[in-house]
């Protein structure tokens, strides 16, 4: 287990999305979050405390989680004198980064002289099956997006507050190294092999109560050429009951991918659908989850009001205004 409270890493994060994990674990696991450290030329800020190492290990912090999830997923050389501080000052290190923190030969050292542990959550630790597309009891929900990092994480653990609110039973389902450093429990996707990748959403997502809503934790985009494998192998090893379909309305481009532009709505809506109905033929569309963060209020509300009249269905942004549309259309179902 990986002790808790927290230090956030923040390091030399490029701007605020960057620091995913952080804003993840500030916003859903608050009583974790004590501090963050921020390196020169940081860009993000989670409105936390700024600590030095001795000054979080003074306030009780155990572990220094790195809160930056960078593209490739690489142990920065810059960062390295911090992680090896903390290290020495007798914090473990926590990290959901492709690039292990055990495969580091400097910092699995100090962790081995100093007695601290290094927790790479972005390692299976199951051999999965591969996957059989049997109907299996229960419901589930999954969140595709237009594109990555748009909501899809938040809109299923906002979708899981509701329902628990309303009595009714529901789990979130981690898929990804935030998911996994708040809940604890999950499948860290992109670092199973790929021919395991569906069979492991099938494990994550077993038999259930009838009623029982698995709401699964989504990741990349279909139209992400990067990581649209990942995104399919949610839809069809997660065999969802219904989908919700996330977007981010401020974007330029695709995250990364300056020469691509976002799709539509409907066009994530359409291909999604077709998709999951090889799995589920029966399953639907239960509404729209747009992260109006970067809108004023009224244009935020103005345009949700716009999805409502255009495409005929629920549209929220449940972390702002609530996921009381999303769980009504998913009770109907």
């Amino acid at each position: 287990m990986i002790e808790t409270p927290y230090l956030l890493f923040l390091g030399d994060a490029a701007d605020q999305l960057a620091a995913k994990v952080a804003q993840g674990i500030k916003d859903w696991r608050p009583e974790y979050a004590v501090g963050q450290f921020r390196m020169e030329g940081c860009n993000a800020d989670m409105g936390l405390p700024d600590m030095t190492i001795a000054e979080a290990k003074a306030k009780g912090v155990k572990t220094l989680v790195i809160g930056v999830a960078n593209r490739g997923g690489v142990i920065s050389q810059a960062w390295k004198r911090v992680l090896l501080d903390a290290l020495e000052e007798g914090l473990d290190l926590a990290s959901g980064l492709h690039n292990l923190l055990r495969d580091e030969a400097d910092l699995a050292a100090v962790a081995k002289t100093m007695g601290r542990s290094l927790h790479d959550v972005r390692v299976p630790s199951v051999a999965y099956p591969i996957a059989n597309g049997k109907k299996r009891t229960g419901k589930r929900m999954l969140a595709v997006g237009t594109d990555c990092s748009v909501g899809k994480m938040y809109t299923a653990l906002c979708v899981e507050k509701e329902m628990r609110a309303r009595g009714l039973k529901a789990t979130f389902r981690a898929t990804g190294q935030t998911g996994i450093l708040i809940t604890g429990d999950g499948v860290p996707l992109d670092a199973v092999i790929a021919d395991f990748m569906a069979g492991s959403i099938e494990y994550l997502t077993p038999p259930n109560d009838a009623d029982h809503w698995d709401l699964i934790e989504g990741q990349g985009s279909l139209y992400h050429v990067s990581y649209s494998g990942v995104t399919l192998a949610l839809v069809h090893g997660g065999q969802p009951d219904a989908l919700v379909v996330c977007h981010e309305p401020s974007r330029p481009h695709m995250r990364g991918l300056p020469d691509y532009k976002l799709p539509t709505l409907q066009q994530v809506r359409d291909t999604a659908l077709t998709l999951a109905r090889v799995a589920n033929p029966a399953c639907v569309v239960a509404g729209y989850s747009i992260n109006t963060q970067h809108l004023p209020e009224a244009e935020a509300k103005a345009y949700l009001a716009d999805v409502e009249a255009r495409l005929g269905l629920p549209a929220t942004d449940p972390f702002r205004f609530g996921a009381g549309k999303l769980v009504d259309a998913l009770a109907a179902i």
